[in-house]
């Protein structure tokens, strides 16, 4: 393999976005998610309103690259699309409190309460993105009623986080990459129709990133997950315990405020913590990342309790699944392009790609799940959803890196990156 842009050009059209065409509903707006772990069935026609915001951003972002020369398609129809999913959200998806339903039905029927604040945040970041693309002023100021709202909630602590309760009496790393996420979603919409706030959205942009570094990453790389306002909670296993997958995901969030901003000082201990989470992360027996370790690697560890969480962490930390690889793809590129950060990436490459997609080319996409030796399992994980957001957007992302740079990367035999 010579060119990693040509290869995921072409992972994108011919293994993920047939999987996904088909799976759009064109009579009630959105798209179908609640397939099985090979997609070979449909199990739920239901709308997770998290899916359906990332599928609006999804698909403007694909019409903007398109757009753009990033990629050979129909711009206009992925647009339109993205809009009558972002309309289907915004006729529906709305309690009385401004907050969003957890869940629909096929049709829009409300089918839970404000259950999670991660759904407003993946609606936020869907309108914001079509906004930018489709020139839409007016989602975009319904976009700022929503981010007005999210930060009330923040800011009281009054939110749930269904299906992952954080803990009474922690901080949450979760909490701060996805406020740093959807703020800086909405600022490149306002920057883009020079909206009156834009500047303010810079603002709290740089904020979030500053916070986000500030408070869970450490001088030697490591990023907390759960930080305990009780300094004798240290060692128990929830403070203890990593995430590797949200530290690719957060750490990328801020090498990109970073490199847009100017803020350059970000950029060592952002890639420091990327080095971080692949070195205690990855199982050098079998390859690929643990969806949990110890902060000093390995199972978790520490004094446990007996809540869900706990239980979710040591049944299923050695498992391998799909999203925490996809977004070490566009982690480890980007920081090998920002700094002197080993190279990773062709690791991370090398194990995903022998590893996710389904070997059965009729199905496409990827087989999400599986377990520490790569065997498939049939769970789900979170939602009960297959949702194609981590994979499309990393690959997306990775296809702009690499467009953008105006040069391929060509792996030499001895697994170092050359430019």
């Amino acid at each position: 393999m010579t060119s990693l842009l040509a290869f995921y050009r072409d992972h994108v059209n011919q293994v993920l976005l047939p999987f996904w065409k088909p799976a759009v509903d064109a009579v009630h707006g959105g798209i179908f998610t609640c397939f099985n772990n090979t997609g070979e069935t449909l199990v739920s026609t239901d709308k997770y309103t998290w899916s359906q915001g990332r599928f609006v951003w999804m698909w403007s972002r694909i019409a903007r690259m398109i757009r753009d020369g990033m990629l050979e398609g129909d711009a206009d129809l992925y647009l339109h699309q993205a809009r009558q999913a972002a309309a289907f959200l915004h006729r529906n998806v709305f309690l009385p409190n401004g907050n969003c339903v957890y869940v629909l039905s096929a049709a829009g029927e409300q089918k839970s309460d404000d259950s999670s604040l991660y759904a407003d945040c993946f609606v936020l970041l869907g309108f914001s993105e079509f906004a930018s693309v489709a020139g839409d002023r007016e989602l975009l100021e319904r976009a700022f009623l929503l981010y007005d709202r999210l930060l009330s909630r923040l800011d009281s602590g009054v939110f749930r986080t269904d299906p992952y309760p954080i803990p009474t009496g922690y901080a949450a790393h979760s909490i701060a990459m996805v406020r740093l996420r959807f703020t800086q979603s909405l600022a490149a919409a306002a920057r883009v129709l020079d909206h009156s706030r834009s500047s303010e959205l810079a603002a709290a942009e740089l904020a979030a990133a500053g916070a986000l570094l500030a408070a869970f990453a450490q001088s030697d790389g490591a990023v907390a997950e759960l930080i305990p306002s009780d300094p004798a909670n240290r060692e128990t296993i929830l403070s203890r315990h990593a995430t590797p997958g949200h530290v690719l995901e957060s750490m990328w969030f801020v090498l990109r405020t970073a490199a847009a901003s100017g803020q350059r000082e970000w950029i060592a201990p952002a890639c420091r913590s990327i080095e971080w989470a692949v070195r205690i992360g990855w199982d050098n027996e079998f390859g690929g990342l643990f969806r949990y370790t110890d902060r000093e690697g390995g199972p978790p560890r520490g004094i446990a309790g007996d809540s869900p969480y706990e239980k979710l962490m040591l049944d299923t930390w050695d498992t391998k699944i799909w999203w925490p690889h996809s977004e070490a793809l566009f982690s480890t590129l980007l920081g090998s392009k920002l700094s002197s950060q080993p190279p990773l990436h062709q690791m991370v490459h090398e194990y995903v790609f022998r590893t996710f997609p389904n070997p059965d080319a009729r199905i496409g996409e990827w087989i999400q799940i599986r377990d520490r030796r790569g065997v498939p399992l049939d769970k789900v994980v979170a939602l009960p959803v297959k949702d194609p957001y981590h994979i499309l957007q990393n690959l997306l992302l990775c296809i702009e890196l690499l467009h953008t740079e105006g040069r391929t990367i060509d792996y030499a035999p001895v697994g170092r990156l050359e430019d």
